[in-house]
């Protein structure tokens, strides 16, 4: 903890950044047939529910700025549409915050929210986050695997 005084002469103090206890790399998941290219730049699709964290490095748990996070789900009536789309760009401090209505289930799928993650000097990753029942705010912190020369530029995923 960091502690200063104010103008005030009041005694302040910061917390310091939470970080992860873990930074293996987040596993990859599958990406689904419904992934479109070109979310637009937004941090909000609806309301009800809320995923944050950081996106960080596997290599030194150091936060990795400017990467991009693309998301998507299904809107209310379980259909995946373009208005449930979003990318955010990560801050200098490697945090992301996405908001959006509360996940659902569709065709016997368990509700999630599709997650493509994008830095430079590491591997693509592609994942889901399955809320718990009932939760209105998560934290999901994204591990990138550091790219390794001659690997391809595209993350593992596929399927359906």
């Amino acid at each position: 903890m960091v502690c200063g005084l104010t103008l005030a002469g009041l005694v302040a103090c910061e917390q310091p950044p939470v970080l992860p206890q873990d930074c293996s790399p987040t596993p990859f998941d599958e990406i689904g047939p419904f992934y479109r290219p070109g979310a637009p730049i937004r941090a909000s699709v609806g309301e009800g529910f809320v995923l944050g964290g950081q996106v960080l490095s596997a290599t030194g748990c150091r936060p990795l700025p400017g990467s991009r996070v693309e998301f998507w789900l299904v809107n209310l009536q379980g259909e995946y549409d373009d208005a449930h789309r979003a990318t955010v760009i990560v801050g200098t401090d490697g945090r992301y915050r996405f908001e959006s209505n509360p996940p659902t289930d569709y065709v016997n799928r368990q509700p999630h929210i599709h997650i493509k993650v994008s830095a430079e000097g590491h591997e693509e990753l592609i994942t889901q986050y399955y809320p718990k029942a009932d939760e209105a705010e998560a934290r999901f912190d994204l591990v990138l695997a550091v790219k390794q020369q001659g690997s391809p530029a595209q993350g593992r995923g596929g399927g359906s």
